[in-house]
């Protein structure tokens, strides 16, 4: 990484309020995988921790939400508010690899992730889940998480579960693969921006 990156890190902070959710956010994508997660959803909790750690992007994040509707707003807002924070942090992306693709296999469960921070928003999300609800997420809305953000990050996001058959391992798999490949896509490896357009 070029001693520039190293003196200034990468980093944004973002709230966001709403009459469903109240979040706040500050990332750092030059750190070391800390984070402090707090949505009021377990597994969600889990998951973002699982992420900040193998993606080495440090997160502090909070959410109330009206989890006594359910679990949707909170998880949708939470994904847009990181993706927006994480796009404020990438700023012109100026020398980032921009795109990034990973396997992790958890146990019986294999998952592929591919990013492009390009600009564009699009995600594809191929998952078939047994089971509807894992400590208080909706498995429906794993799917809706991704979407989300890639909406805020303004990144292709592709994920696929290619096999397995617990819930919670091929979740967690998709996961950690976005996380590595959201870690290579970040990286500073070189000047210039990464587009023959000239700009992102």
């Amino acid at each position: 990484m070029p001693e520039s990156a190293k003196t200034s890190p990468r980093k944004a902070s973002l709230t966001r309020r709403t009459g469903e959710t109240d979040i706040s956010a500050t990332i750092c994508l030059d750190g070391s995988g800390k984070s402090s997660v707090t949505t009021g959803v377990g597994f969600l909790d889990h998951m973002l921790v699982s992420f900040s750690r193998h993606s080495r992007i440090d997160i502090e994040l909070s959410c109330r939400g009206d989890l006594e509707v359910d679990d949707h707003h909170s998880v949708e807002d939470v994904a847009i508010v990181l993706g927006s924070a994480i796009l404020d942090a990438l700023g012109t992306r100026e020398g980032i690899r921009r795109f990034g693709s990973a396997l992790v296999p958890m146990d019986e469960s294999l998952a592929r992730a591919a990013v492009d921070l390009g600009g564009r928003s699009f995600a594809v999300v191929k998952a078939d889940f047994q089971r509807p609800v894992v400590q208080g997420m909706s498995t429906e809305m794993v799917e809706h998480f991704f979407t989300s953000i890639a909406s805020g990050l303004k990144a292709n996001v592709h994920l696929a579960v290619l096999d397995g058959f617990n819930t919670h391992h091929m979740i967690e798999a998709m996961f950690k693969a976005f996380a590595l490949a959201m870690k290579d896509a970040v990286r500073i490896e070189g000047g210039g921006i990464p587009s023959t357009k000239g700009v992102l």
